[in-house]
């Protein structure tokens, strides 16, 4: 019953489903950060970096789906 529901969607469910998993990414990233640093302040710059990169990784799942499966 659910599968021809979804045969018959257009669009890109896909795209959605990975931003919404980028969207939760990012912000456990910088949950997790901001926790660290509230820790150990003397830590700030070697977190920073680490959840700058984590937060680009997670945000690029979106252009790996929007540019790979279009």
């Amino acid at each position: 019953m659910l599968t021809p529901m979804l045969g018959e969607m257009s669009g890109s469910i896909h795209v959605g489903l990975a931003g919404l998993g980028s969207a939760i990414g990012v912000g456990l990233v910088g949950m997790k950060a901001s926790e660290a640093v509230g820790r150990n302040p003397g830590a700030f710059g070697k977190v920073i970096v680490l959840a700058v990169l984590g937060m680009a990784l997670s945000e690029a799942i979106v252009f790996y789906a929007i540019f790979l499966v279009h």
